[in-house]
């Protein structure tokens, strides 16, 4: 390879998308959109009031309609006297918008079934919170049939609300806080980074020999210039141009979203922040799902292990004492200390969220992070840059190209899907394997790599990425020089395949 030539086409391919109207416009218009569009779901779900719902309960258990209070969404009316079949039939006439009709309690399961009957489907918010009031109503139902006094207040002294307190401990034995779920959002971001970067710029080299072999530039090119450095040229260059977008949308998007912020206010930040429901919804998950992902909930996570060392994790769970115990529970922690001569040990001061969050991030290895990803980053990028330059001097035009990008495009989607396994076991056989195998490594690598990922694993995937890159940058420049200048003829598997073995 002539590197001067090199240097000069990836100049060239540098300059000349720099310059076009597609770049300038894609540039500037990209983070626009991505604001507007976040301050667009801020504001829809800071102001968006739903429909008030009237509805219409029959209760057959007699158990259930004193634990349906009314809210500004809902309104519940006790219809427990007609008929349901009449109501369903009259539903618009007196004037609700659903019709609830619960069973008559079945004295066996101590259990009762619920209907829901309305003219248009029911969201999963209305779904769910009558099934948790029905719940309450039923449990308070068994519960009385004990016949023990105050035996509800009993139960609800008796459920506890433990908070979890990750710490992982060092080779010196020190401690530092951790939290799952902080790892989750940085391996998440690093991970959708790189497969973006790979899809969207890999693409754009495929693009680009396609069109300029349409052009038939090609042909004046490859007269002055080999087929291997002007492939290589253009990766690059097209590498370059997509980094130099790629920081103007960081830059951009954080100005425009940051002003935006500033002009709808903090006020309407801090009520979405505060509703579980809304803030559930604007992030596009089950706030199930939320809640799993607050920082120091029960059963959120698991300790993790950052260092790369064989160093040991810490969970440290602490629950408050029910108020009507905490005298009681006190007096008999002390008398049987007393009495054993046990000393209690004190426990960990809970922190609050902002802490743990700065805690986590100080504990990431973010030298050995940063590192990594520039490498993946880089590696990653190219291994697959060379493989859609190969598939698009193979084709004549992108239709054609769908059938050979297929084998490409399929190890990104897996790696896609190992990452979101690898949140839940980050040492799983699958995770390990997904980060070794140089297809999806640059992905499921940098997934790991906040949990704590073996030097060797880690030098073992640099490696087998580096060599992959190689043969496939060999058998591609080998493709590339065969099919650049073919025209007339839609390529195969077959053809790749006879192309790789000429000499």
């Amino acid at each position: 390879m002539d590197f001067r030539i090199i240097k000069t086409v990836i100049s060239r391919e540098y300059s000349t998308r720099v310059k076009k109207k597609s770049f300038l416009v894609t540039t500037f218009v990209v983070p626009i959109l991505f604001a507007a569009f976040i301050v667009g779901i801020t504001y829809i779900m800071g102001n968006t009031k739903q429909r008030k719902q009237d509805v219409a309960v029959v209760d057959q258990s007699g158990i259930v309609f004193s634990h349906l209070e009314n809210t500004d969404r809902l309104t519940f009316a006790d219809y427990s006297l007609s008929d349901p079949d009449s109501l369903k039939a009259d539903l618009d006439a007196i004037g609700k918008d659903v019709l609830v009709v619960i069973s008559p309690l079945d004295t066996v399961s101590k259990s009762v079934s619920v209907s829901a009957y309305s003219a248009k489907p029911l969201g999963v918010e209305f779904t769910s919170g009558l099934a948790g009031k029905v719940d309450k109503a039923v449990e308070e139902y068994r519960v009385r049939q004990y016949g023990i006094d105050n035996l509800s207040k009993i139960m609800e002294e008796v459920r506890s609300d433990v908070k979890i307190n990750e710490y992982t401990l060092g080779e010196d034995g020190k401690e530092s806080v951790s939290e799952s779920g902080i790892y989750m959002i940085v391996s998440m971001l690093l991970g959708i980074i790189i497969w973006m970067f790979i899809v969207m710029f890999g693409g754009q080299v495929m693009s680009s020999v396609i069109e300029e072999k349409n052009s038939r530039v090609v042909e004046v090119l490859i007269s002055s210039v080999k087929a291997v450095d002007l492939m290589f040229g253009k990766i690059i260059g097209v590498a370059l141009v997509a980094l130099t977008q790629f920081m103007l949308w960081i830059v951009l998007s954080v100005v425009l979203v940051s002003v935006a912020g500033a002009f709808i206010g903090q006020d309407m930040l801090k009520d979405i922040s505060s509703n579980p429901q809304m803030m559930a919804q604007t992030m596009g998950v089950s706030p199930e799902q939320l809640s799993a992902l607050n920082l120091g909930q029960a059963g959120g996570s698991v300790a993790v292990d950052l260092s790369a060392g064989d160093s040991a994790s810490a969970i440290t769970a602490s629950s408050p004492a029910a108020a009507g115990d905490s005298a009681l529970a006190s007096a008999s922690a002390d008398s049987l200390s007393a009495a054993t001569d046990i000393p209690s040990a004190a426990a960990p001061a809970e922190q609050d969220d902002l802490s743990v969050i700065i805690g986590t991030l100080a504990n990431i290895p973010w030298t050995r992070l940063i590192i990594s990803f520039l490498l993946y980053f880089l590696l990653g990028y190219l291994l697959y840059a060379s493989l859609y330059a190969a598939i698009g001097s193979a084709v004549e035009n992108e239709g054609d190209a769908q059938q050979l990008q297929m084998p490409v495009t399929i190890p990104l989607m897996i790696a896609y899907f190992i990452i979101l396994m690898a949140f839940q076991n980050p040492d799983s056989q699958l995770a390990v394997w997904g980060s070794l195998i140089p297809f999806t490594s640059p992905i499921v690598m940098l997934a790991r790599i906040p949990y704590g990922v073996p030097m060797w694993q880690l030098a073992l995937s640099l490696v087998l990425l580096l060599l992959t890159f190689i043969a496939c940058a060999w058998a591609s420049a080998k493709i590339y020089k065969a099919g650049i200048l073919l025209f007339g003829k839609k390529t195969t598997f077959k053809d790749l395949w006879k192309w790789l073995k000429m000499k």
